[in-house]
């Protein structure tokens, strides 16, 4: 219940951090570029290496029964609808969700919220809301980084095993790809980011006075992320299975 209030109040801070927040704009930029732009090079290797993978083992057994071009909607599922947007919240959540947490825990500690407070000013408004915006963007846009990393990539292993002009994979791909894919990695990617930076930042805002609790702030939004992130993915997948 305090982390679903913590949510609806950060909600609420979106629209006053819009209007009133230029003081907290480099720190939503500052975010964006932590979790966003520091991540596009681990998130591209992931992501050719999965897109590899697939065409690896899917061509020569697909090819078994005449069925190769089977590969492209496979690709799509793999890639843009399931893991795209389960392993990109896990490398958002190894990165940021820890370092996040241990932000707000060490501000709790430091007595800089109590300060925020005591000047009139908003501690969601000003810390909370653009980490949560930030974390928020940036999983979207890795998340789309990594589809078009991961279908791009797959086209140089799928030249090894059987060579095609570009445009025909692409065709292909793009033939295979409907809007029920991409909503359903959008809605994924834009409920971990949320998911990831509201378990942070209220982990680091539960902890009392101890520097010792900084760390276990950490690990419990690390774990907790992990968690929601797995079921809130598995909640929509089985709804868009269903229907």
């Amino acid at each position: 219940m305090y982390t679903l209030g913590f949510f609806a109040k950060t909600i609420k801070g979106v629209n006053a951090f819009v209007f009133r927040g230029k003081a907290s704009r480099k720190i939503l930029i500052m975010q964006i570029l932590f979790t966003f732009v520091d991540a596009l090079g681990i998130s591209a290797l992931l992501a050719v290496g999965i897109g590899a993978a697939v065409n690896v083992i899917g061509i020569p057994f697909l090819s078994q029964f005449g069925q190769e071009r089977r590969i492209y909607p496979l690709l799509i599922t793999i890639i843009t609808r399931e893991l795209g947007p389960l392993l990109t919240a896990f490398i958002i959540i190894a990165r940021s969700a820890t370092a996040i947490a241990t932000e707000m825990a060490t501000n709790v500690i430091s007595h800089e919220v109590e300060a925020y407070i005591s000047i009139g000013v908003d501690p969601i408004e000003h810390l909370a809301v653009p980490r949560f915006l930030g974390v928020t963007i940036s999983v979207f846009l890795l998340n789309m980084y990594f589809s078009i990393f991961g279908l791009a990539g797959s086209f140089l292993v799928a030249q090894l095993f059987n060579p095609m002009p570009s445009g025909m994979y692409f065709h292909y791909i793009l033939e295979n790809l409907t809007i029920q894919d991409l909503i359903v990695s959008n809605i994924k990617s834009i409920s971990f980011g949320m998911i990831i930076s509201v378990m942070a930042i209220t982990r680091g805002f539960e902890v009392e006075r101890a520097s010792t609790e900084v760390p276990v702030a950490g690990l419990r939004a690390v774990g907790s992320s992990f968690l929601w992130v797995i079921l809130v993915n598995i909640i929509i997948s089985a709804l868009y299975y269903m229907s």
